[in-house]
């Protein structure tokens, strides 16, 4: 019987939720630097330094990138720019959670999700002491 690694078992989470209906990227971000640890679907490209490090780590591997049928992302930007923005918005996010807590017995408040939702798609965030998981899929019919 083959035991399965924590890492095996978060690629498999991961690989399910990019495969479910609507969703149309995933991104892994470094929590400290905003960096793509992992990336699939609409907005995911091949970078140089990812590759070189994914025999050492699974979750560094880059997926192959899904693209519409216009060759472009709905959202029009790159898998770097929304990785940009997403972590920007968490700092930002966090600045606010922090300026709104009050002190008491629990210790600081933290940031537990974000979610923003347009016309066109819905973004989730959900942030980790390591690791930042940012979902972009199609807004769901009201």
């Amino acid at each position: 019987m083959t035991q399965v690694t924590a890492d095996e078992t978060t690629l498999a989470h991961l690989t399910r939720l990019s495969q479910k209906p609507g969703v149309q990227s995933t991104l892994v971000l470094d929590r400290s630097t905003g960096s793509i640890v992992r990336s699939t679907g609409l907005l995911s490209a091949p970078t140089p330094n990812l590759t070189s490090s994914a025999s050492s780590n699974p979750l560094s591997t880059s997926a192959t990138p899904l693209k519409s049928q216009s060759g472009s992302s709905r959202t029009g930007h790159t898998a770097e720019e929304v990785a940009t923005l997403a972590w920007n918005f968490v700092k930002g996010a966090e600045g606010l959670v922090e300026g709104m807590a009050e002190s008491d017995a629990e210790g600081p408040d933290e940031l537990k999700l974000l979610r923003v939702r347009t016309k066109r798609f819905e973004c989730v965030i959900v942030p980790d002491s390591k690791f930042l998981l940012v979902v972009i899929h199609d807004t769901p019919a009201a």
